[in-house]
């Protein structure tokens, strides 16, 4: 009988694995999270750096990014994520205990950071496609051909933009089901029936 006392049962045991298998999930998790989230600070820094210093002098004139309302947008854009992005790194780096609030604040803006860069990058590169093949509607000529290594620096700008894009794009997923998992699901009965019913927080 005392031996039986002394012995931890199995339940104990699987419980407390059960335990360590969640903090290491969790963990794991976290590392991941916090690995996304200081790539498109990388990405966006970069991105900058190729646009800012992207002119082109030649015997047909001068042409700067700054030139161009688009690609001004896309510093802007890519100025704003690296700076979310160490900051939300920093913050998803941290273990601390995970409430709606902060889900909720996460969730809206990895939203906003993923449209700003997409919008960014899909202005500019609307703006490459006339400069690469021109438009005789409009008599817009194609000026890649006279500034080819602008164009070439802003085609790699826009590229690396991209990359960060796809990054948030697996971000925005991230904290939309780490999100609406602190729901339950709808009662199936009422459901079933058709009726629309209040889902709150766990």
């Amino acid at each position: 009988m005392a031996e039986e006392l002394g012995k931890p049962t199995q339940k104990g045991f699987s419980e407390k694995d059960q335990g360590q298998e969640m903090i290491h999930s969790s963990t794991s998790v976290r590392t991941v999270e916090t690995l996304l989230r200081v790539a498109p600070m990388g990405l966006c820094v970069a991105a900058l750096v190729v646009m800012l210093k992207n002119s082109q002098i030649n015997d047909f004139g001068a042409l700067s990014y700054s030139d161009l309302g688009a690609f001004k947008y896309l510093v802007y854009a890519n100025a704003i994520c690296a700076a979310y992005s160490l900051f939300s790194a920093f913050y998803t780096a941290v273990p601390r205990p995970s409430t709606l609030s902060r889900s909720w604040t996460m969730f809206f803006f990895d939203q906003v950071l993923t449209y700003l860069t997409l919008a960014a990058g899909a202005v500019s590169s609307e703006i490459l496609y006339l400069a690469y093949n021109g438009d005789e509607n409009v008599t817009w000529s194609r000026e890649c051909n006279v500034f080819d290594t602008f164009c070439s620096q802003a085609t790699t700008s826009v590229g690396i933009t991209f990359g960060a894009v796809a990054c948030y794009i697996l971000l925005s997923l991230i904290s939309s089901y780490r999100l609406f998992s602190s729901y339950e699901a709808p009662i199936p009965f009422l459901a079933n029936k058709g009726t629309e019913i209040a889902v709150f927080p766990r």
